[in-house]
């Protein structure tokens, strides 16, 4: 009687974004600095499209409209459409709609792109107090000075309704952390001696929900480079999460972080993704 070999198995290799059907990314400090991409992060997304995965972006910067980033995603080497896009302007723009009628007068303080989003909501864009807006939002904006947030500061106190986009302290870009419109809303919150009545994009979960919702997903996993938002909001959504180390965060603070806040995984990079 012939003896029977034992037959070879070879245990199937699953990367970390095979478990997964959709994939959120955060923009700033993940995909892109500044204007420049995070060197590995266009071969990467490629990489997932190739492979079928459903991707889509949810950023708290509020200097951009949708269209915006996906063209300057295109630019850099990331195929990217508007639809795909999820801004913290837009969803600001969105709860302010839900909250006050059409043509109400909004102070606002931020980019062109807020004033956009607030004009396609139908509410009316102004740029002082003068003008008796019924509320304030308040995103970032390289040009924002000091008498963008006086004019702001007399609204709020005749009793204009305070909204921000976020409150991100700090914004990645190739020369290091530089204030974010979460500096700018502490400016403004120590003068009013109060904080915003809404806070409209991440760490809430607004964003990551807008952006999965009709992808027909079954797993999602949020990839993003801060505990504070990235991960915060990720564990308000109920989905996975990714940090990467490529922008605000570092190994110490996922270390020093209590075991509720850190993400489900950590990686130095976007290559991470594809790791056994």
């Amino acid at each position: 009687m012939k003896r029977r070999l034992p037959v070879s198995r070879t245990r199937k290799k699953i990367v970390l974004a095979d478990q997964y059907d959709v994939l959120i990314f955060d923009l700033d400090g993940v995909v892109v600095l500044g204007d420049r991409p995070i060197s590995g992060a266009p071969q990467a997304l490629s990489r997932l499209r190739a492979g079928g995965k459903t991707v889509r972006f949810a950023t708290n910067n509020a200097s951009r409209t949708a269209s915006e980033v996906a063209a300057l995603l295109t630019g850099i080497g990331v195929k990217a459409h508007p639809s795909e896009v999820f801004t913290s302007a837009n969803a600001a723009a969105t709860l302010l709609r839900q909250r006050f009628p059409a043509g109400a007068p909004v102070l606002v303080v931020g980019a062109p792109a807020l004033v956009q989003e607030i004009q396609h909501r139908e509410l009316t864009p102004v740029s002082t107090a003068d003008d008796e807006p019924v509320a304030v939002v308040q995103g970032y904006g390289p040009e924002v000075g000091w008498r963008h947030l006086a004019e702001a500061c007399v609204a709020v106190r005749a009793g204009a309704f305070w909204a921000a986009t976020n409150t991100d302290k700090t914004l990645p870009t190739p020369r290091g952390p530089l204030p974010g419109n979460g500096s700018l809303v502490a400016a403004l919150a120590t003068a009013l001696a109060r904080q915003p009545d809404l806070v409209a994009g991440k760490p809430g979960p607004g964003l990551f929900e807008a952006a999965a919702a009709g992808a027909d997903s079954r797993r999602t996993l949020v990839i993003g480079d801060r505990l504070d938002t990235d991960i915060a909001g990720a564990h308000a959504a109920g989905m996975d999460s990714l940090l990467v180390l490529t922008g605000v965060d570092s190994a110490e603070s996922v270390s020093a972080a209590a075991a509720r806040d850190r993400p489900t995984y950590v990686a130095k990079d976007l290559s991470g993704l594809f790791a056994e």
